[in-house]
């Protein structure tokens, strides 16, 4: 019997099911992916914004995380919210022990509402877990917030963005076009030594939360089933495209 694929998945709870550990499960399940998580932060929020944070301590995340991966044959890992420095170097050394994995890590800095979700003195080390990461998947605000640049929107100046974050060790970082303008939500796929795929759908008048987990956690099913990474994002670009376009139905 073919074993079935599975996602670890190393992020945030939120309680209203919009973001965070749910959606990446839901998303997961859709594709017919297994599922084990590491919960890195218990949040108290809705759909209008976040009225608590609690973080779960750093060695309980990594004790998660190594129950976890003894337990089950991982063949991607995601990782979502990680709120503090000493979460992120927790995650760091465990993942230092299972460098076949491919990880794909989607950078949650701040909530939909604007709420920040990461500690100011964790960027550093989540720049130096970059190198570990097969994939950063940054929306526009938050590549411009990694490289201290001022935000700007032709896809020259947002390259040359992602361009630094390869220079200190990304091996890959898809922009996430959704927060740009233009008819088309055009995502970027920036890899040392290779042609900037450029990824493009339909820009939908729709608001939903959790579109950021959602892709991620689809790009690290597509890993799991054995897709190669340019595939794996264009799977993902459409299944996100698929559920904003059946959410205004």
């Amino acid at each position: 019997m073919k074993k079935r694929p599975h996602v670890f998945v190393v992020a945030g709870s939120d309680s209203s099911g919009g973001a965070g550990i749910v959606r990446d499960i839901e998303t997961l399940a859709a594709f017919g992916v297994k599922a084990s998580v590491a919960v890195t932060a218990v949040t108290v929020q809705s759909h209008h914004g976040v009225q608590y944070v609690d973080e779960i301590p750093a060695d309980r995340v990594a004790q998660q995380m190594r129950a976890a991966l003894t337990a089950n044959q991982v063949d991607a890992i995601k990782i979502g919210m990680l709120a503090t420095a000493a979460t992120i170097t927790a995650v760091a050394s465990v993942l230092k022990d299972h460098p076949d994995i491919p990880v794909v890590l989607d950078p949650v800095l701040a909530s939909t509402s604007g709420d920040v979700l990461l500690a100011p003195n964790a960027k550093a080390p989540l720049h130096r877990l970059f190198r570990q990461c097969a994939l950063i998947t940054p929306n526009l605000p938050e590549l411009s917030c990694l490289t201290a640049a001022v935000r700007h929107e032709p896809s020259e100046a947002v390259i040359a963005q992602a361009r630094e974050l390869i220079a200190v060790g990304a091996q890959a970082v898809l922009i996430k076009g959704g927060h740009g303008d233009g008819l088309e939500s055009v995502d970027m796929l920036v890899q040392a030594g290779h042609t900037v795929q450029f990824f493009r759908a339909p820009r939908l008048a729709v608001l939903m939360r959790g579109t950021g987990c959602m892709l991620a956690s689809a790009i690290a099913a597509r890993l799991a089933c054995g897709d190669d990474l340019i595939t794996a994002v264009s799977d993902a670009k459409a299944f996100v495209h698929d559920r904003l376009a059946d959410s205004r139905h």
